[in-house]
Order: C-alpha cells, then sequence, then structure tokens
C-alpha cells in the first residue's frame, strides 16, 4: 500500500499510550451496552444455534482466554466488543442475547447492563451468511432488541422511562463485511449498483428502526481493509499481496463513505442523535504501514492456520500472538482488537468521526 498514511502514525501511537490515562480519569456510571454485528463483535452467539456452522467453539480459538476456553469468539482471546466494553467501564461483556433469553430468571435484571446480539457470518442483507446455516442477520438482531426493549417497558411501566434508559445506552455496530465478500464471492445475483443500492438502504431501514426503538448514541465501526486479510490474498489476489486498488478494498472504502454520508444525514433528521464512525480501513492501513510501530512482525498471514486452513486445534499455531496482525483468515488477533478500541475511544477525527468514543460518552442526552 502507499505511504500515505504515515502522518497519521503519531496521533495514533499517542493515543494508544495515553488512553489509559484518559480512561482512568472518566467517572461517569458506565453506560448499557447494546452490540450488534457480525463475528468481530461476536462473543457466543453461535454457539447457541447448534446447526450454525460459523463457529470458534474449538481449541485454538480462545488459547489466550481466561482458562484458554473457546468461548466462541473468532479471537485468541478477547474480542473487540469485549476491548471497548471494558474502555467503556463496564467489568464483563454482555452475553449474547439468546444465552440471556434462556436464562429468564435473571433477563431483566442483566438486560439493563447491556445485551450482544452480533452473530457471525451474518450481514446487513438478510441473505448474507444463509451458506452458514442460521447465522443471525442484523434485522433479526433488531427484533430482538425490541424483545429487550419491551421488558424494559415491562419494568418501569412507563414507554418515557424507557426511552430515557436507553437514550443514555450505547450502541456498538459492525457489519458489512460479509455482505462484500459473498458479493465478490458471486454468491449474489444482484448487479454491482444493485448491491450497492441494496446494502445501504437496507442499513439505513435497520439503522432506522433502532432509533425508533430508542437508540440515540451510536459507535458504528465501518469494513476493514477485507482485501489484506489471509483469506483474500489467498483467493483474490494472484501474488498474495493487497492494495487500495484492490476489489474488496474498494469496497470497503467506499463503504466508509456511504456510512458517513447516511450517518450525516440521519442525524439531521434526528436531532437528539450522536454517533462515533470509525473509519476501521485507515486505523487498520495505518498499523500495517508500520508494522514495527504498533509491535507486529506478520501483517499478512494468520497465527492459527497460516491464513490457508481453518482455525481449529488441527491447525498450525504461530509462538508468538501479539506479534500477528491476524489471528485466523479473517479476524484480527487480540493485540489488534485492543489497539483498534484504544484507537476508537481516544484518537482524533481522521480516525474516529466527529467524535471518538470518549467524546461521545460525554454527551448529555
Amino acid at each position: 500500500m502507499a505511504k500515505r498514511y504515515n502522518i497519521y502514525v503519531g496521533v495514533l501511537v499517542s493515543s494508544v499510550v495515553t488512553l489509559a490515562q484518559l480512561v482512568l480519569a472518566h467517572a461517569t456510571e458506565p453506560p448499557a451496552v447494546y452490540i450488534f454485528g457480525d463475528s468481530i463483535l461476536d462473543v457466543g452467539t453461535n454457539n447457541l444455534k447448534p446447526s450454525c456452522l460459523a463457529r470458534a467453539d474449538m481449541s485454538f480459538n480462545g488459547i489466550d482466554y481466561p482458562y484458554s476456553e473457546p468461548t466462541g469468539r473468532f479471537s485468541n482471546g478477547l474480542n473487540t466488543a469485549d476491548q471497548i466494553v471494558a474502555l467503556l467501564g463496564l467489568t464483563r461483556s454482555p452475553p449474547p442475547f439468546l444465552y440471556l433469553v434462556n436464562n429468564m430468571s435473571s433477563f431483566q435484571q442483566n438486560i439493563l447492563q447491556g445485551v450482544n446480539f452480533a452473530s457471525g457470518g451474518s450481514g446487513i442483507l438478510n441473505t448474507t451468511g444463509l451458506q452458514f446455516n442460521k447465522s443471525v442477520c442484523l434485522e433479526e438482531q433488531i427484533e430482538q432488541f425490541s424483545t429487550v426493549r419491551s421488558n424494559i417497558t415491562h419494568m418501569t411501566h412507563d414507554e418515557a422511562a424507557t426511552d430515557e434508559i436507553l437514550s443514555k445506552a450505547f450502541f456498538l455496530i459492525s457489519i458489512g463485511s460479509n455482505d462484500i465478500f459473498e458479493f465478490l464471492s458471486n454468491l449474489t445475483n444482484l448487479s454491482l449498483p444493485e448491491f450497492n443500492a441494496t446494502m445501504f438502504s437496507n442499513y439505513e431501514t435497520h439503522l432506522r428502526r433502532l432509533i425508533y426503538l430508542g437508540a440515540r448514541k451510536f459507535g458504528i465501526l465501518t469494513v476493514p481493509p477485507i482485501g489484506c486479510t489471509p483469506f483474500a490474498r489467498a483467493n483474490f489476489s494472484p501474488d498474495g499481496n493487497c492494495s487500495d486498488s484492490d476489489p474488496a478494498n474498494q469496497f470497503a472504502q467506499a463503504f466508509y463513505v456511504e456510512a458517513e454520508a447516511l450517518l450525516k444525514r440521519l442525524s439531521s433528521e434526528f436531532r437528539d442523535m450522536r454517533y462515533s464512525l470509525g473509519n476501521t480501513y485507515l486505523m487498520t492501513t495505518t498499523m500495517m504501514e508500520d508494522m514495527y510501530a504498533f509491535g507486529f512482525k506478520d501483517i499478512s498471514s494468520a497465527c492459527c492456520g497460516n491464513g490457508t486452513y481453518p482455525c481449529n486445534q488441527t491447525a498450525t499455531l504461530c509462538a508468538n500472538r501479539d506479534e500477528y496482525l491476524f489471528w485466523d483468515r479473517f479476524h484480527p488477533s487480540q493485540r489488534a482488537s485492543e489497539l483498534a478500541a484504544l484507537t476508537l475511544f481516544g484518537a482524533s477525527q481522521s480516525f474516529v468521526s466527529p467524535m471518538n468514543f470518549s467524546q461521545l460518552l460525554e454527551v448529555n442526552m
């Protein structure tokens, strides 16, 4: 990739170094966190769907998680959802909706702290993830949140009180990569213009539905340079390299532009809506361009499976996970997720706009 991102490195490194003090100084009550998206944020949803094929409930996944437990996170340890939640000040990552709903005795109490709806393999389009058999698409995730809202109203006996509670909550979303991968893999019958129009029309519908249900503070992650994942290097690149001009990366860059325009439009219509939009494309390419500055020694292959094979107990495994940008064929390592979370909380508008996550938390609703 071109070396045009180096001007941002000082800002990003500074953010990572100083953010611990910033978070410790943040004394407000942690918000409830409601998490939507795909495998980047999934903390075990797909474990609870026996027929789902997009799973991470086997070793070596979770090798750096407490007790080396494979929890369904597509990571060697904590994933991006866990890292963000920790910086928000919560002591634990919200469990999957399907876990909570199977424990109704504590369901209402738990949902006030937050819920994770994310499902590996899912997408903005309802058809995305069908190959994995029953991934939970974004529309269904939002319907699950509607159930959560109804239960909060049952506790408060007042719709206005529910709106007040949810207006202070943090809504984290990361989705879109699987939609793009499936289009590039010819798993959809849509033309390119039809695909783009349909994807963002659906995304707008989903965000409007969340706003209608009470969401007001959004932390939204865009699509990273998925053309640089070990999977894409092996399947879409003749020489195993990646660049800004790769089709997958062009989609990812366009996704950010479209998402930015959509959020500006929604926030002008809903004046009490606030958001932080994370440019995960720029964040990741900055780490790649100056990999040694961020402690990485390998930014192209996967720690587990070497990028060619799925990550499971028979895969090859690297010795030092923290030196790898990628854990498996698609997903960041625990260390990469930590750096991303720190950037989302402390970086300038170059990486997170119009405000970073820490600034968004300070907004009174």
